[in-house]
């Protein structure tokens, strides 16, 4: 897959800076033209320059790029005698069902690869127990029939995180990374994010602290770090924010950790939020190396999350794997609703990591398992080796944030009883020694119709990302039955969410049936 950013020029530009002695840069910046220090960064007048693109591009010279999705294939089953332990890192990002919301909200049936099933699944919230004696979160297992597979049994895993006050967090020092380029100019990109980010500040307390950078044809500084008691301030650099111009994408992340790292807090949540499409496209392109400076700079206690907005140029597989490398979560918006939620309703899941590195391993029982498949989480599978390796990555949870996971089993002829053992390894925010967690996953023989509300609806929304995939592994799945059973275990609904998912299910299926009937 091709991945291009704007890494090589940032040594050309800290260089230049450097025998410059900080002297005026004169080009595009922000798609305003004339000298930059002292004069204007992304649409902001008197915006301090830190980083300059060496050779800024007018709005016409932006080359155009595809949206890009990363290439996936399904799990498929494995033998419980021959590989009996499977190992994943957890995945707390909901991007995908935004994204795929936004396609269907359209009228278009999204592409395979952008319908990430693990995602849908944990966009939802699910009645798992709040832990108990100080745990970061708590471990629940079901098993039930699989709607889709009638002699087949499906596993249930969820993991809560503890829930936190917001006016307990510890203080936030936030660096807002915002992509001004042209690419930015359409109402549900750069306009959007401004109205996101409002939405975040209003939250802020005195005690919190906001700095502002941009990037188009340089990177920049409109806002040094800033009390969250100042909203006046904040909100008047965000209105400011024109766009125009070409992307300085790594320019601008480089900026943004220097500033987060100036302003850092030891007690507090320290994170550098990127809002973008993704489109980085000026420059010597080194995906590596990006990813390495942020390797780098988490490990100094500065997370990365993204925040993806756009359409027919979004770069959904390069923000996913930016935020998995920067221990931040990844979210798509494609509305100010889903601003809402990710900015209000679930404010300290965004901001507030409660462990670190959580990764999970199954080890079946061949003498009740003959054969299993993971249910999503294609991109987060790991070796098994690496499950006791505390230098390997792995998923963050933030607080009051959930995580369910699905596997579908082929039973023995005797499948009841512990049917696998379930491990958890998790790191403290600040610790570099893993904890472990061990609990047991019981078949009792319950039948699809006898599962827990949550269970079924976690399994039709699973249905309905095979449907989407048309997954090989779909068995006898179909819109109709997916549709029923996500309205039996509807349940209560206080955001409207899972009736959100019925209409769009719907619209699906009725693409679908008409892109059938006409071939």
């Amino acid at each position: 897959m091709k991945r291009i950013f704007t890494v090589s020029m940032l040594v050309l530009a800290l260089a230049c800076s450097k025998n410059a002695d900080k002297e005026e840069v004169s080009g595009v910046v922000g798609g305003v033209e004339g000298g930059v220090s002292g004069g204007v960064v992304g649409g902001v007048p008197g915006g301090v320059v830190a980083l300059a693109s060496p050779s800024p591009m007018r709005i016409a010279e932006i080359p155009k790029t595809e949206p890009q999705y990363a290439r996936f294939d399904d799990h498929g089953f494995l033998q419980a005698k021959d590989e009996p332990v499977t190992t994943f890192a957890i995945d707390v990002d909901r991007a995908s069902y935004a994204n795929v919301r936004r396609f269907l909200t359209a009228g278009q049936v999204p592409p395979p690869d952008a319908v990430r099933v693990e995602e849908m699944i944990n966009y939802f919230t699910y009645h798992y127990p709040q832990p108990e004696n100080g745990a970061p979160f708590s471990i629940t297992t079901e098993v039930a029939g699989c709607p889709w597979s009638p002699q087949n049994r499906l596993l249930r895993i969820g993991i809560q995180g503890r829930n936190l006050d917001q006016w307990k967090m510890a203080p936030n020092n936030l660096v807002f990374l915002l992509d001004v380029s042209g690419s930015m100019s359409p109402p549900q990109r750069l306009p959007l994010l401004k109205s996101a980010f409002r939405v975040l500040v209003d939250q802020l307390r005195a005690e919190d602290r906001v700095a502002i950078v941009v990037y188009a044809g340089a990177a920049g500084l409109v806002l040094p770090s800033t009390s969250g008691a100042d909203k006046s301030a904040i909100f008047a650099a965000l209105d400011n924010l024109q766009s125009g111009g070409s992307t300085a994408g790594g320019a601008g992340i480089e900026l943004a950790y220097e500033v987060a790292s100036q302003n850092f807090l030891a007690d507090g949540n320290n994170r550098v939020i990127l809002a973008t499409d993704g489109d980085f496209n000026v420059g010597v392109s080194s995906f590596d190396d990006l990813q390495q400076l942020i390797e780098r700079k988490r490990k100094s206690g500065v997370h990365l999350s993204v925040l993806g907005v756009g359409d027919d140029n979004y770069q959904d597989a390069s923000l996913e794997l930016l935020a998995d490398k920067g221990n931040g979560n990844y979210a798509y918006l494609d509305s100010l609703q889903e601003a809402e939620k990710v900015f209000r309703h679930e404010l300290t899941g965004t901001l507030v990591t409660i462990a670190k590195d959580v990764k999970v391993q199954l080890e079946f029982d061949p003498a009740h398992v003959a054969s299993y498949r993971q249910i999503g989480y294609e991109n987060r599978a790991l070796k098994n080796e690496d499950f006791d390796d505390d230098t390997k990555d792995a998923g963050e949870l933030g607080a009051g944030h959930s995580v369910t996971a699905l596997y579908e089993i082929t039973p023995t002829a005797n499948a009841r009883g512990r049917i696998a053992t379930v491990k958890l390894r998790y790191k403290e925010p600040k610790e570099e020694t893993s904890k472990l967690i061990v609990a047991d996953a019981t078949d009792t023989g319950k039948s699809a119709y006898d599962a827990s509300p949550d269970l079924q609806f976690a399994a039709a929304i699973a249905e309905f990302g095979m449907l989407l995939r048309n997954s090989p592994h779909k068995g006898t799945a179909s819109y109709a039955e997916m549709l029923q059973l996500a309205r039996v275990a509807h349940g209560e609904d206080l955001d409207g969410t899972r009736e959100e998912l019925v209409r769009l299910a719907e619209s699906a299926r009725a693409m679908t049936e008409h892109r059938v009937a006409a071939q």
